[in-house]
């Protein structure tokens, strides 16, 4: 405990010795209430800044957190998370001024979200850093120190890893669903993040809305108490999803009354009432259910973090108290949310190198919706600015250079499922050299639980690609023009291949989306995003949504063919690897060991490749452990025919299994070490990938 802290704690004592009951419960709520007599402000605890300052007017909207995730690159998701609380602290200094203390004005934001994407399906899959726990963790981690900073005493804004724990779908289901993973499941995949992010410093942690183990997760005992408090040491503040706590009596059926839900949410440790319930917490001291102990105990917590963020100190003397209006979506701020863009975005097929766009090419016809849908560059919980550049306007910015080039642009098709089709619009591809094609899903067709308004609840019941869509795009490959397909969305689409020569995901790429997309396609930038999610081939390969066992889920656990696998993505470039080194083949507990691999671009373009670091067990693997697993990953910027070493270590964790009563053991038998540019791949795929770099490792 630092100095600092030891004395705000005193403080902290004295102001709660000094507050009623109804003081103190007033300020347990988000809407915290002003205590004049004791200098306390009024305090609202919401705010969102998921990939840039949300739901509070113009900001740098960077792409959507799935988009960051596929970067793989955690120095730079840092550095947007950096300008994100930059950002939020020059908004909160103007509102400061203009007296304005209401939701979204503050410096507590509810992100980052890390919860796994086990189904694509899931509307929110968007708000997450994909499917791997490992890749969870690093960006995660990555842009908590980038909203927070480096000073533990004096945070630039309070982050909040959230929904804790065991939330992704379905959006329909959240109030009632009692969900019961294994042990092994709950530990290897879904509180993986979560620990990486109490080990980060991580200041708030959100509850999620269902139960785990028949306990509603914003009152669980097991998990707030025994795993958060107690094993992980977590000395930040715990708030529920909003009117979670409601859910307790009124859903859940596990309370009867209100003060019982207040009671049961506070004895178990959750902090903060994102709601109302807490009202009752009055009610639950008188009836002897609930101790005001346990409320001070909330309230130490709550004011220690408040304390963090300067809320106790002179708004006006803070260090950052010279943001403000100038310092929003600057021009810097935008480089830096085109750069994100750049390495989001994924080159899935480029059939006999038709990308980059050629010279030879002088008509190109640009079709469909998403060239134009706003929408489709935010996904969801964004905030806004004047510049949004759209995929048609970042395609005719890229092209400005081309005296000789011939642009045209139809919809040929509407956005949503009633819509009808422009029929005449398909044989104006025939006139053209190259269509682009620019369909898949916005905010509308997915999202959170009424948000999405296409699709019920935020989910989709299938992942295929709508299917007005898929016969336009099928009716205009029948043209003979070679075709571009530009996808937007959020998660795993699945498509005939066939419908285009080529095809980029764009993802929500937020606010520089248009000409990130432009960049690629006419070669100004070299593609370098890599899927942080597998995209199966059909929605038959998925299991059942609701059924949370991650048997035949992800990467990891899937034995289906995927249509593009984890971790995939195409450069125009190509790489090698060569022999991979360690400096033991013998794993020992507390052993860490070093590896080094050669990466060589063998292409004729200066590009990044994201090299991938799987465990695989090879002769002692049970039917319920991982296939193989991220480990580590190193992104790396090579000119044309350049070499490099990449060197990373691993200690004895990376290759412990996690038993079915949770618990981290380290079995003996053989391991393989694998550098790849994707999870590994059958025969189907690999044509296109580089070759792995292989070690065999030993546990006697």
């Amino acid at each position: 405990m630092t100095s600092i802290e030891k004395e705000r704690r005193k403080e902290i004592a004295l102001i709660i010795s000094k507050l009623t009951l109804e003081e103190k419960v007033s300020l347990m709520l988000h809407e915290s209430m002003a205590v004049p007599r004791l200098g306390i402000e009024e305090f609202h605890w919401w705010g969102e800044g998921l990939h840039g300052v949300g739901r509070r007017g113009y900001a740098t909207v960077f792409p959507q957190a799935i988009n960051l995730a596929s970067t793989f690159d955690t120095e730079l998701v840092r550095k947007v998370a950096d300008i994100i609380s930059t950002e939020a602290r020059a908004k909160h200094n103007e509102a400061f001024k203009a007296g304005q203390k209401g939701r979204n004005t503050g410096l507590t934001f509810w992100s980052p979200n890390i919860n796994i994407a086990r189904d694509p399906r899931w509307g929110r899959a968007q708000e997450t850093y994909g499917e791997d726990p490992c890749l969870t963790s690093r960006i995660g981690a990555s842009f908590v120190r980038g909203l927070q900073g480096d000073d533990p005493d004096n945070l630039k804004v309070a982050a909040c890893a959230k929904h804790f724990a065991v939330h992704s779908g379905p959006e329909k289901n959240r109030h009632i669903d009692n969900i019961k993973p294994s042990k092994k499941d709950l530990v290897e995949t879904y509180l993986y993040a979560f620990k990486a992010l109490v080990d980060a410093k991580v200041q708030g942690i959100m509850g999620a809305y269902q139960r785990l183990y028949d306990e509603p997760c914003c009152g669980s005992e097991f998990l707030l108490n025994d795993i958060l408090r107690k094993k992980w040491g977590f000395k930040g503040y715990v708030v529920s999803d909003c009117w979670a706590v409601r859910d307790f009596h009124e859903t859940h059926k596990v309370t009867k009354t209100p003060a019982e839900s207040a009671a049961k949410a506070i004895n178990a440790g959750c902090d903060l009432n994102c709601g109302c319930t807490y009202h009752a917490a009055i009610d639950a001291v008188r009836q002897g259910i609930l101790s005001e102990d346990k409320i001070n105990e909330s309230l130490e917590r709550l004011l220690m973090t408040r304390f963090k963020i300067g809320h106790f100190e002179d708004e006006y003397k803070s260090r950052w108290a010279s943001l403000g209006k100038k310092d929003v979506d600057t021009e810097e701020n935008r480089q830096v949310a085109l750069e994100a863009a750049e390495k989001s975005v994924v080159l899935l097929k480029n059939h006999n190198g038709i990308l980059p766009i050629k010279k030879s090419v002088k008509r190109i016809m640009i079709m469909g919706p998403m060239a134009t849908n706003a929408l489709a560059l935010l996904g969801n919980y964004y905030g806004l600015n004047s510049k949004l550049i759209t995929v048609l306007e970042g395609i005719v910015k890229a092209s400005e250079d081309r005296a000789d080039l011939n642009l045209d642009y139809v919809p040929g098709v509407g956005m949503y499922g009633d819509s009808k089709q422009r029929g005449w619009t398909v044989g104006m591809a025939e006139n053209a050299d190259l269509v682009i094609a620019c369909f898949g899903l916005d905010g509308m067709m997915e999202g959170e639980e009424g948000e999405a308004v296409e699709t019920e609840k935020g989910d989709r019941d299938s992942i295929e690609l709508p299917e007005w869509q898929a016969d336009y795009l099928r009716a205009v490959k029948e043209r003979g023009t070679p075709v571009v397909l530009v996808l937007t969305g959020g998660s795993a689409i699945a498509f005939p291949e066939d419908l285009a020569d080529a095809i980029v995901f764009a993802g929500y790429p937020g606010e520089e989306g248009g000409t990130a997309v432009g960049n690629i396609l006419f070669g100004k930038t070299n593609p370098s995003g890599r899927l942080a999610m597998t995209f199966p081939k059909k929605t038959g390969d998925l299991p059942p949504f609701e059924d949370y066992s991650m048997k035949e889920r992800t990467y990891r656990y899937s034995t289906k063919e995927p249509m593009f696998p984890f971790g995939f993505g195409l450069s125009y470039s190509r790489f090698e690897f060569d022999s991979l080194e360690c400096s033991t083949r013998i794993i020992e507990k507390g052993c860490r060991i070093h590896f080094s691999c050669s990466v060589k671009n063998t292409g004729d373009y200066d590009g990044d490749e994201v090299c991938q670091i799987y465990v695989s067990k090879e002769s002692c693997r049970k039917p319920d452990d991982p296939i193989c697993a991220l480990k580590e990953f190193k992104r790396v910027s090579l000119q044309k025919n350049e070499s490099q070493k990449i060197e990373f270590d691993l200690d004895d964790t990376a290759f412990e299994t996690i038993n079915e009563n949770g618990d981290s053991v380290l079995e003996s038998g053989t391991y393989k070490v694998m550098v790849c540019d994707c999870a590994p791949v059958s025969s189907e795929k690999a044509h296109l990938v580089a070759k792995p770099a292989c070690v065999y490792l030993e546990v006697k």
